[in-house]
């Protein structure tokens, strides 16, 4: 069969990567963390003391970077020139720097080859913010996950109490929708849902409905399920 390849994109706080990794575990395909590659970029650009304002000092930095990616136990772990430092780059730090350079072209040049590459050797469900529209417009299966503002204020406020943290819910919500016009205004592959992309908004639906939504959606573009 030739290889199956289903992108999702959405907004921050949508719930991708929860469910993307689950789609990708029930049909056995290879789960690809694109904010996972971006966050390392930013780990080597940290450690080389670059200001992320500097974009000529990020784009030359670009051609020293290696980032490869190793899967173990159908997990991925993502790696900066052969170190693995998949438990080093979901610091905030690093979250600031991946938000603040992703935006460069050399930057999604150097890691959108790298993600193409794995879409052409493997069955693969990968998420991001253009996906579908830029690194695989030609995946068959395109889901545009994405869910209100106030929904995933309130699921990441949740997170966060959870863990112990004090946060405000109104400014959680306030910082989503600047960082949604960030996503949707960039001039380098803004956040949108593609032509052919189907609509997934999980506001009201629970994540089983939502991973129901998106194998049903990718049957229907010809996904065949043993």
């Amino acid at each position: 069969m030739k290889h199956f390849n289903i992108a999702i994109d959405g907004p921050a706080g949508a719930g991708k990567s929860t469910i993307a990794k689950e789609v990708a575990r029930r049909l056995g395909f290879v789960y690809v963390d694109t904010g996972a590659m971006y966050r390392t970029m930013a780990l080597h650009f940290i450690r080389s003391g670059i200001d992320p304002k500097d974009e000529q000092a990020v784009a030359a930095s670009c051609r020293d970077v290696d980032v490869s990616l190793r899967y173990e136990n159908g997990v991925q772990q993502v790696l900066l020139g052969g170190e693995n430092v998949t438990g080093l780059i979901r610091t905030e730090e690093v979250g600031n720097m991946a938000s603040a350079t992703s935006v460069y072209k050399p930057v999604r040049e150097k890691l959108v080859q790298l993600q193409q590459a794995l879409a052409r050797r493997e069955n693969v469900v990968m998420d991001g913010r253009d996906i579908g529209t830029c690194v695989l417009p030609d995946a068959p299966a395109k889901i545009y996950l994405t869910a209100s503002s106030a929904v995933r204020a309130g699921r990441r406020y949740k997170e966060l109490v959870e863990k112990g943290m004090e946060c405000d819910l109104a400014e959680i919500e306030r910082d989503i929708i600047d960082r949604d016009y960030r996503d949707m205004n960039r001039e380098n592959s803004p956040l949108r849902q593609a032509e052919d992309a189907v609509l997934v908004d999980s506001s009201c639906m629970t994540v089983e409905q939502v991973i129901a939504a998106i194998l049903e959606a990718a049957k229907s573009r010809g996904l065949e399920v043993e």
